[in-house]
């Protein structure tokens, strides 16, 4: 018996073929067909990030200088606030669109959502409609949960692959572990398209209120001014949320590189620009994300 499921093409058929084109959602980093990832310490302003990326998309509007072109509709699942918070943190947001719906785990009747098994996803695949964007807020509340296994990655994969299959965006929310760096395995980043990391600032103090930065450490199809980092600023005044943004200058993070190239370890990077081990960690890694060390550039730590 041949199966009929799988399609192969010649590379001149592929060459040649109408392929369906993916359409911005939130330009230029979201469209249908993504896979993307924002994760961050716990307090520093996931969800507000999260819920601005789905209420520009959902409303047709800018934010933080992405571009929807015309509202999408948009599904917020959430699997830990409690509704009344989640309740108070939208209406700061000034007007809702009916466009944005929400699934909230506190609201819920019935067995728990846990999206790493079959009959969650199949439950929730039915009743949602036909959104364009998905966001999962956060991955240790709305997977892996019945085993005690917030990475049974392999689960959550295919139910992520069939998203993309049916052409609609997906925004994952995570938490960091100790080191800034995303909890659980980095095989998740193979599939995606799109990792989004916010960190607090280097000087930052409680005076200078909510303010994060934003590092793409993947960014497929991205360059250029679209995957500069941004710091951005929250101030919750009278009449809504007002935030602001603006570019940070590379030259740290390429006079890390440039250290690492030498053969020099992020201890060493920490003590030569006066940054604290973790924040030397973190631009360690992002420059092996991004592909910026030489063969054999990172060092094993040693006292510099």
């Amino acid at each position: 018996m041949m199966d009929d499921d799988l399609i192969f093409l010649s590379g001149t058929e592929l060459a040649a073929a109408t392929l369906p084109a993916e359409t911005p959602i939130l330009a230029p980093i979201l469209s249908t067909k993504s896979l993307a990832l924002l994760y961050g310490p716990r307090g520093l302003g996931k969800t507000f990030l999260a819920l601005g990326i789905a209420r520009a998309a959902a409303a047709g509007e800018s934010f933080l200088g992405w571009r929807a072109a015309r509202p999408h509709r948009v599904l917020y699942i959430d699997g830990e606030m409690a509704a009344g918070q989640m309740q108070q943190r939208l209406r700061r947001f000034g007007a809702v669109p009916d466009s944005l719906r929400f699934l909230l785990a506190d609201l819920n009747r019935g067995p728990v959502l846990d999206l790493a098994h079959g009959d969650s996803q199949y439950r929730l695949a039915a009743r949602w409609g036909d959104p364009e964007l998905v966001v999962l807020d956060n991955l240790a509340s709305l997977a892996g949960l019945r085993r005690g296994d917030p990475d049974r990655w392999h689960e959550l994969h295919r139910f992520l692959m069939v998203q993309r299959q049916w052409g609609r965006g997906t925004l994952m929310v995570h938490h960091a572990n100790k080191r800034g760096l995303q909890r659980g395995t980095g095989r998740r980043e193979d599939i995606l398209d799109l990792v989004m990391a916010i960190r607090r600032p280097t000087g930052w103090h409680p005076g200078d209120g909510t303010e994060f930065e934003i590092h793409f450490e993947k960014a497929r199809s991205l360059h250029g001014a679209a995957i500069q980092p941004m710091r951005v600023g929250l101030e919750d005044r009278p009449e809504g949320l007002a935030w602001r943004h603006q570019p940070i200058d590379e030259g740290l993070f390429d006079r890390a590189v440039a250290l690492l190239n030498c053969g020099r370890n992020a201890a060493y990077v920490a003590a030569a620009l006066n940054l604290s081990r973790s924040a030397a960690y973190r631009l360690r890694d992002r420059a092996i994300a991004l592909g910026r060390l030489q063969g054999g550039a990172v060092q094993e730590e040693s006292t510099p």
